[in-house]
């Protein structure tokens, strides 16, 4: 599990990384289609971790709430 964790770690941090870097090329390049990639590429840079950040909170959450209900032994209040 360790190791499925630490892959998954190395490939969002390399994909991290080519995101800025890709807006970084899009904002220098002189295209009439760089205005539209960077926009989309600015857009995937702020959204992409802000989903992860509430996907792996309501995964918490979810997960918690499994945790209390398997302890609770099915005994109202």
């Amino acid at each position: 599990m360790d190791r499925f964790k630490r892959f998954f770690a190395l490939f969002g941090a390399v994909l991290f990384a080519g995101m800025y870097l890709s807006t970084l090329v899009f904002a220098l390049m002189d295209s009439p289609a760089a205005s539209g990639l960077l926009k989309a590429s600015v857009a995937a840079t702020i959204l992409i971790p802000v989903l992860l950040y509430a996907y792996i909170l309501v995964a918490r959450l979810l997960k918690n709430r499994k945790d209390d209900s398997d302890t609770d032994n099915g005994n109202p209040g």
